[in-house]
């Protein structure tokens, strides 16, 4: 059964991350992946606030594994991350490339700390 909760969460997260991406895309995708930067932002910060709530015991394993495995594994993107960066640095934008992937490892890490922080309370 636990399967089927991330399966319907990982249905949710793909919809959400095609639709909040190409809604990004159609208005700054030229000069920034910026959709692929919310989406992977949003999802450290939303992962994070989901382990917190697991962490103190107000979130089932149903829930995590829908909302946390399904529906953030699907919803954030390693692969289009690097595809981008990637592009940026062989287009010649070098200095998008650096800033793209130094901000969205730090960015990453501070919106997953802080999901966390907020999902155990103590903010």
């Amino acid at each position: 059964m636990m399967s089927l909760w991330v399966a319907i969460g990982g249905v949710l997260g793909t919809w959400a991350r095609f639709a909040l991406g190409n809604w990004v895309a159609r208005k700054w995708m030229p000069l920034f992946p910026y959709g692929t930067w919310i989406i992977n932002l949003t999802g450290a910060l939303f992962l994070g606030w989901l382990a917190g709530r697991e962490a103190v015991g107000t979130l089932s394993a149903t829930w995590y594994a829908l909302l946390g495995t399904g529906f953030c594994g699907a919803y954030t993107t390693f692969s289009t991350f690097c595809y981008e960066a990637f592009f940026l640095w062989w287009e010649g934008n070098r200095k998008k490339a650096v800033v793209y992937v130094a901000t969205s490892l730090y960015l990453g890490l501070v919106a997953g700390g802080l999901g966390l922080w907020i999902g155990v309370g103590r903010i």
